[in-house]
């Protein structure tokens, strides 16, 4: 399989889940704003949509969209517990989850990072965004993870925002639940490699 990612961008989502189900894979690194491969070719020729994260699968095939492509990796190697089995009330549950991190969460941050947009527009979406924190951090409390005790996909994709607040200078800290989450899935070990081959932290 090959993961087309940007570094930190919501790819990181599955390259994290990509280590902690222990398949095997390569990165392709992307250039966002050229839509350019780092071999110069265009790729807009492997993903017409211009996004990422991109999955190409062994046998050709191309899926898209993070939580779809999570899933699809965490059915995969159904022994590391990555979601609940197929059409059981706790995998439903995950979907809720991966939904509303998307939408609520993906949806109210990405405008942050465009240059494009005014103070006070940022400040409208940061709100939004900071009002979506604090219903997870109600949630997750007496937690460890959003399902519970078992790390599943949609951490790894909460983990991706909670960098992206960090990098947007977010102040959390009347979110004790979410700061703890955020050290705990930063702590684990496939986390922190995912981190390292993205060049966002230096290898310890």
């Amino acid at each position: 399989m090959k993961l087309y990612y940007t570094p930190g961008a919501c790819s990181l989502s599955p390259h994290i889940v990509l280590l902690e189900a222990g398949l095997p894979y390569d990165l392709v690194k992307v250039d966002l704003r050229a839509k350019k491969l780092e071999n110069g070719d265009d790729y807009l020729k492997v993903n017409p949509k211009g996004q990422v994260p991109a999955l190409a699968l062994d046998g050709g095939e191309l899926v898209t969209e993070g939580p779809v492509i999570v899933q699809m990796l965490a059915d995969k190697a159904p022994g590391k517990n990555l979601a609940p089995a197929r059409d059981s009330a706790e995998r439903y549950k995950l979907q809720e989850w991966l939904n509303y991190i998307t939408a609520e969460l993906h949806k109210n941050m990405g405008p942050l990072f465009s240059p494009m947009l005014s103070d006070d527009a940022k400040a409208f979406f940061k709100d939004r965004a900071m009002g979506k924190f604090k219903y997870i951090d109600g949630k997750l409390a007496g937690h460890d993870y959003l399902m519970g005790k078992q790390f599943t996909v949609a951490d790894a994709y909460l983990f991706v925002m909670l960098s992206w607040a960090d990098a947007m200078k977010f102040d959390l800290s009347g979110l004790p639940n979410l700061l703890a989450y955020k050290a705990r899935v930063a702590a684990r070990p496939k986390v922190r490699e995912a981190l390292v081959e993205e060049g966002l932290i230096k290898a310890a």
